[in-house]
């Protein structure tokens, strides 16, 4: 929240109108701008370009209000405790019914405002235009029209933003409605005024169940909220209908009189070829395989081009060739040969281990992966998969929405984790997090096994795919069913299919690859120094003989996979990591074994940690206390299946 005293800006609007992109426009700090919903589920703040005594905050997208889901509560939130300047509206001009149908209820709270129409070439592209000064008339506050990945519109908005002005009502509900909505907000001016918000605005969404609201009125009227709440009761008895969908329906029919009268659409011989992309992605006959053609464009640029060709190029021929021997040289010859040089260039040596497979090995294959990665994300392609899955995600009582949150696990988990907040229920979340856990691997895990099994061949990587997807969806199926609750309908923006903004992509990159060197690499190093710890204290031969029977007997592997299994405790990629180095010896049969096993392994510490933060302490170790045992036996099943038919 803002900390300072000074009144903010507050960005506001449905998911992918391009705030986000916006706010970078106006301030100049860079958030994870992509194009599908979901992206901002936190409040950014940052101080803007034109005015140094001005904050701007980018909320989380919101569907509608009163708030639902997470993201949505955290923008009423917002509302709520900032000392609001004014409030930026930025709405979908392709949209204009729905974004209207949002300006009908920020209107009731008496916050002066800017409606921002964004997207304003991609609607004149689809034959939609807007009467703009009638717009503005109409709600007696300053409406322009922007494209904010072109930076258009950008001089006229920081200008309108200080003629913001309060909004006239787009609507008066049906005189019983009035009637209720006039009592309730008196009842608050007097126990509970707001110090920005308009009471009737307030009463709108208490009327409607909103439970931020609800918690603010709970907290600021003291005693005398129960009789607000007496009021509320007594309103939704005397309703004729579900009195929040009652007011949610005349707010509809409202804006979408007002869009009818200001805006024109074009009749068109033919959609546009973007529009015609964007439907053939998610057709039921040619969304799967092209679905398949993309997860093999993937492969075959992380797979084949990151980790094996430039793996080569900067672990054989650079490290291997020239840097490592010229750095145990250089050790050897300054401090002997002793445990010093051993910790620096030995076989667990912090620069022959730690930087080797932190910059030759990972480095690389993340950098591929979060480029591909990008370019999906900012094609528009990312919300079409939502859709494509969400009658496969409903067996595992989800929907389709919840593929966001596991395709963001394969840059991250531990940030996926933190996104499963877009999904609407606990019991969602709860699901998703765990399928997260035991299933979806991280960027720099998913490239050392591309990596590895393209290498072996194009089969083996298919069964390993089979076995996740398989495990993802069995798991999901007994999840659903032991998990109580019931399943949220799917209901998600679908933005319009584009080409990939270069921009985008590789500021995207840049900011996920410094994450990676400030963050992964010096758990490499910490994992490196304590490989090299309990080797020299003997430690490390005694787990490796210990758990020789397990991982030698059970999942049929040499037992110095052992200490694979062991680094996989600091982070799966580092484990993933030990099994590559060990490529050489393990047959087609072990290396696919190896690498379903420790994919399905503990999740790494930082992803543990997010999963205690998000569902509690007792929740994540029982998630840890399940996958654990679960990997190591469905790693010996998938031995004694391919030893008999390999």
């Amino acid at each position: 929240m803002n900390t300072s005293t000074a009144p903010a800006i507050l960005l506001v609007g449905h998911p992918n109108v391009g705030k986000s992109v916006l706010f970078h426009r106006l301030t100049g700090a860079y958030v994870n701008v992509s194009n599908y919903p979901g992206t901002t589920v936190e409040v950014t703040q940052a101080p803007a370009r034109f005015d140094a005594s001005a904050t701007l905050l980018d909320t989380p997208g919101v569907l509608a209000l009163p708030s639902r889901s997470d993201d949505e509560r955290a923008t009423m939130r917002a509302l709520l405790n900032e000392t609001s300047r004014c409030l930026v509206q930025v709405g979908d001009a392709k949209n204009l019914r729905r974004t209207l149908t949002l300006t009908a209820l920020l209107a009731e709270l008496g916050v002066p405002m800017v409606l921002a129409l964004n997207m304003h070439d991609e609607a004149m592209a689809r034959g939609v235009t807007v009467d703009i000064p009638a717009l503005a008339e109409e709600l007696a506050i300053p409406v322009l029209a922007t494209v904010a990945t072109g930076g258009e519109g950008m001089g006229e908005l920081t200008s309108s933003i200080a003629r913001a002005a309060v909004p006239d009502p787009l609507l008066h509900y049906d005189p019983l409605l009035e009637e209720e909505i006039t009592t309730l907000a008196a009842a608050i001016t007097t126990h509970a005024p707001h110090p920005s918000l308009a009471a009737r605005g307030l009463a709108i969404l208490f009327l409607g169940n909103d439970t931020e609201v609800d918690n603010w009125l709970r907290q600021h009227a003291g005693p005398a909220y129960a009789q607000l709440d007496a009021l509320r009761r007594a309103a939704s008895l005397r309703a004729e209908e579900d009195l929040p969908g009652l007011l949610a329906r005349q707010r509809t029919e409202a804006a979408d009189a007002l869009a009818t009268s200001v805006s024109q659409r074009a009749v068109r011989s033919s959609p546009l070829l973007a529009q015609r992309i964007g439907q053939a992605v998610v057709h039921p006959l040619w969304g799967i395989p092209i679905l398949l053609g993309v997860l093999y464009a993937v492969y075959l640029f992380v797979g084949v081009f990151g980790a094996t060709t430039l793996v080569g190029l900067l672990e054989e021929d650079l490290f291997d060739g020239i840097l490592n021997p010229a750095v145990t040289d250089f050790v050897t010859t300054q401090i002997g040969n002793n445990g010093l040089s051993d910790l620096l260039v030995g076989q667990y040596g912090l620069w022959t281990m730690g930087m080797t497979y932190a910059l030759a090995l990972i480095l690389p294959i993340v950098s591929t992966f979060f480029i591909a990665f990008g370019i999906l994300e900012d094609s528009g392609y990312m919300p079409r998969l939502s859709v494509i899955a969400n009658r496969i995600f409903a067996r595992m009582g989800l929907n389709g929405r919840a593929v966001l949150p596991m395709v963001l696990g394969l840059g991250c988990v531990t940030m996926a984790t933190l996104t499963t907040r877009i999904l609407h229920s606990p019991r969602e979340r709860l699901i998703t997090i765990f399928l997260l856990a035991l299933a979806i691997p991280c960027s720099a895990q998913l490239g050392v096994v591309l990596g590895m099994l393209g290498g072996v061949s194009f089969s083996a990587l298919l069964v390993w795919a089979l076995a996740m997807v398989g495990v993802l969806f069995l798991s999901g199926f007994l999840a659903a069913r032991l998990v109580p609750g019931r399943r949220i309908p799917l209901v998600t923006e679908l933005p319009p299919m584009r080409l990939p903004i270069a921009g985008n992509v590789l500021k995207k990159t840049a900011g996920r690859l410094k994450w990676y060197l400030i963050e992964v690499i010096p758990l490499f190093l910490i994992g490196t120094f304590l490989m090299y710890l309990l080797d020299r204290l003997g430690i490390l031969p005694a787990i490796i003989e210990a758990g020789e029977p397990l991982v030698s007997g059970w999942l049929g592997l040499p037992k110095e996979a052992s200490a694979a299994f062991v680094m996989g405790f600091l982070r799966r990629d580092f484990g993933a990591t030990g099994l590559f180095m060990l490529a050489d010896a393990l047959s087609p049969v072990q290396a696919i074994v190896g690498m379903i096993t420790i994919t399905l392994f503990v999740p790494c510490f930082a992803s543990l940690l997010m999963m205690i933060k998000e569902r509690g302490l007792k929740t994540g170790l029982a998630m840890l206390a399940i996958i654990v045992p679960f990997a190591f036996l469905v790693g010996g099943l998938c031995n004694l299946v391919l030893t008999a038919l390999w």
